[in-house]
């Protein structure tokens, strides 16, 4: 059902959006000046706009430093970013939601997009788009390797259809930008704030997760849930040779932990993952180590499981420790959980896919096995509330996969996921009057 028209120059307007943004990638918790300009644009095209605290909560996971957020406050700051909206996301309150009301009864529709980057240096041949066409970061090691530059960019063309077209809302229409979704730390801070109370149906997508072109997977599961941990074991220095009986050994703990963390034993009810990606320790050969730190993370196929695995982890961490006489602190990074999309708006969705240029194949559902994604925590809270909720795979061609230096998406996904996400509005405007 076409209820939006779209301006000629639209599709262009969005890639120069996505091409500015690729040049600025900012990581979690310090997107000042993508979210600015993206507050910015909101309320030129006449959206109520809520920033900072208003919309993500001060129970965050994974916040850099003050003075790394000065830094980068301060980047922004040179580079374009809007002091009227900067100066409400101080601290690293960066996220973005934008709402828009038709002037007609009607559900509260979400869309949710994702804005930061990694901390990756990007390729720098010829050879590599970005870097041909004069997009390149203009940050050493930082990119936009995973398409949430896109995504915003996506953001923002949705936005500006449905302000021209605000005769053909019924209801209202909420556009959820969010900050930190790497290391999955974003989502449940801005749910903790309420930005999905109201929400009868929930929109939310990723552009190419090695899905060709011309491909819409209209509701992706399979998503782990998972737990980030920072250990850190606390024990006292001492002379390896002289007096090695008055030290505690924290490097041997955590080197106890590491080897018990990956003996957990598997649950009945599904798969698990346990994987310790760091260990830092050690000043010398002839000290005894007085600090040690791990970092590590917990997954599982349901929450159920996730919950056994990440209890596990836990008491071996602290076994690890009291075994050596060491002090033990943790602290939980980020955070994610699964959830299936909802049948009835995968159908919506599949449904309005079929019909767009552009589209060759649609898949209702597809499972995602290995990965975890913090959407999940926006679309459990709206299912919970009796809301419908659907998180969509839209293919692109990309020149190396996710997280690699030469990341590049072909931009003609662009029509597609706009015309696909205006167009289910209608589906839903339908479904409703049923």
């Amino acid at each position: 059902m076409k209820l939006f028209t779209t301006t000629s120059n639209l599709i262009e307007q969005m890639v120069a959006w996505r091409r500015d943004f690729h040049q600025y990638p900012e990581t979690g918790w310090t997107e000042f000046r993508t979210a600015s300009i993206i507050a910015h644009e909101l309320s030129i095209l006449g959206f109520q706009v809520q920033v900072g605290k208003e919309v993500v909560s001060e129970e965050r996971m994974g916040v850099p430093s003050d003075d790394e957020l000065a830094v980068y406050y301060e980047n922004a700051k040179s580079n374009g970013g809007y002091l009227e909206y900067m100066e409400k996301m101080v601290g690293g309150y960066t996220g973005v939601v934008g709402t828009i009301k038709g002037r007609k009864a009607g559900p509260t529709i979400a869309y949710r997009f994702d804005m930061d980057a990694l901390d990756i240096l990007e390729n720098d041949e010829l050879t590599h788009l970005p870097k041909q066409f004069d997009f390149r970061s203009k940050y050493a090691g930082k990119m936009h390797a995973c398409g949430h530059d896109a995504h915003s960019a996506i953001g923002l063309g949705l936005a500006k259809v449905l302000a021209n077209n605000v005769d053909q809302i019924e209801g209202t229409i909420k556009i959820i930008f969010q900050p930190a979704e790497e290391g999955v730390r974003g989502a449940k801070s801005m749910v903790a704030a309420g930005v999905v109370d109201d929400v009868d149906y929930f929109l939310s997508m990723h552009v190419g997760i090695n899905v060709p072109l011309g491909t819409v997977i209209a509701g992706a599961d399979g998503f782990l849930a998972t737990t980030k941990i920072d250990a850190k074991f606390t024990g006292k220095a001492a002379h390896a040779g002289a007096e090695p009986e008055k030290g505690k050994n924290a490097l041997l703990a955590a080197a106890s932990a590491i080897l018990g963390l990956h003996t957990i034993t598997q649950h009945s009810d599904g798969a698990s993952r346990i994987n310790v990606g760091t260990c830092i320790s050690g000043d010398g050969r002839n000290i005894v180590p007085a600090h040690a730190s791990l970092k590590l993370e917990t997954r599982g196929e349901n929450n159920s499981v996730h919950t056994y695995v990440h209890e596990q982890a836990l008491s071996i961490l602290e076994g690890a420790s009291k075994m050596y006489g060491t002090e033990l602190s943790y602290e939980i990074v980020g955070e994610a959980k699964t959830c299936a999309s909802s049948e009835e708006l995968v159908d919506l969705v599949g449904l309005t896919a079929k019909g767009i240029d552009g589209v060759e194949e649609v898949l209702l559902r597809s499972k995602f096995a290995g990965g975890s994604e913090d959407a999940t925590y926006m679309m459990d809270k709206v299912q919970r509330q009796g809301g419908l909720a659907t998180y969509a795979i839209f293919g692109t061609t990309l020149a190396a996969g996710h997280h690699h230096e030469k990341f590049d998406i072909d931009e003609a996904v662009f029509p597609i996921i706009l015309n696909t996400w205006l167009e289910t509005i209608g589906r839903i405007y339908e479904y409703q009057r049923k």
